[in-house]
């Protein structure tokens, strides 16, 4: 399992990449953009003419790919990627992507003898850069035993969700929470700051209270609250908007589909709709605090 084919090295894929490469796997890589794959070069890996090539005497392919219709077009059809894997290799599609579509692919790989795992992650840039991020993998618990060195080599948690297409589930499920979580921050960052609260100050306070949430601690929205977010970067890096509006619109599709009501999910994917709309798309996905109000330039943080 040592010789692995990667596809996909955008914010996250890279990283991935690399620390495999860390890890003592050899590797043969592949992205649209070419100088992308160079850096990579530069640390041992092999840059493919396509994905074809980068497939060809691989045992293992990785994929980190932006939406559904990316991952279907690369995987299915007559001339699709999975008619060009060996049999008995190991597919892990990390991408976020809708579970059904998950489960087309799981199908089509079975009928040509290949183990495939649906993986999504959760971390962001920070976790996929140090190796922690968490894996959430739908699939046979037999196949995940094989992966584990690999998921191992990225990520610090693996969990098994269940069937195929169970890691998408659990993906969707947790990234409405989490766009959830962020807007409830960025709304009462906005009030306390806009009457006269410090917001370092009123940060840590709800971060110590009933308040508490991965948002206020790891990535919280306010300009100059956290030196390392992306909101004290001008909203650079990180997760971009427009890739929450696809998640949160998964989930509202997967709540359609089996008769959930999701109103909180529903309101989250219209404000990130509406983000998108005025132009914020390829910012990360705190930049929804400025719906709701924030420092500008031309008004200085006054915070210590």
């Amino acid at each position: 399992m040592n010789k692995i084919a990667f596809i996909g090295l955008g914010h996250m894929g890279l990283p991935m990449a690399r620390n495999l490469l860390k890890a003592g796997f050899e590797l043969s890589v592949y992205d649209l953009l070419h100088s992308t794959m160079q850096e990579l070069v530069g640390e041992g890996a092999r840059a493919a003419n396509d994905a074809r090539d980068a497939v060809h005497q691989a045992s293992v392919v990785i994929s980190m790919l932006p939406a559904s219709r990316h991952v279907e077009a690369l995987y299915l059809g007559d001339d699709g990627l999975l008619a060009h894997i060996t049999a008995g290799s190991l597919v892990l599609e990390c991408s976020t992507i809708a579970p059904q579509s998950a489960q087309a692919v799981h199908r089509a790989a079975a009928e040509l003898g290949i183990e495939l795992l649906d993986a999504p992650v959760s971390g962001g840039t920070a976790g996929a850069a140090a190796g922690t991020l968490t894996f959430m993998v739908g699939g046979e618990a037999s196949t995940l035993a094989k992966a584990q060195s690999l998921f191992q080599a990225m990520g610090k948690n693996i969990f098994h969700a269940g069937p195929a297409g169970s890691g998408q589930l659990a993906k969707v499920c947790n990234n409405q929470l989490l766009a959830v979580q962020m807007i409830g921050t960025a709304e009462a960052m906005a009030l306390g700051v806009a009457n006269g609260l410090d917001a370092r100050t009123l940060a840590e306070i709800m971060r110590q209270s009933s308040g508490g949430n991965w948002v206020l601690e790891r990535y919280n929205p306010w300009p100059g609250v956290m030196e390392n977010a992306p909101a004290s970067h001008a909203y650079s890096g990180g997760f971009m908007a427009e890739l929450m509006a696809k998640d949160l619109g998964l989930a509202q599709e997967t709540a359609q589909a089996s008769g959930n009501s999701t109103p909180m999910g529903a309101l989250a994917l219209q404000l990130y709709r509406l983000l998108l709309r005025q132009g914020h798309g390829q910012e990360d996905f705190s930049v929804i605090q400025r719906l709701f109000g924030e420092p500008r330039p031309s008004e200085p943080d006054d915070s210590p």
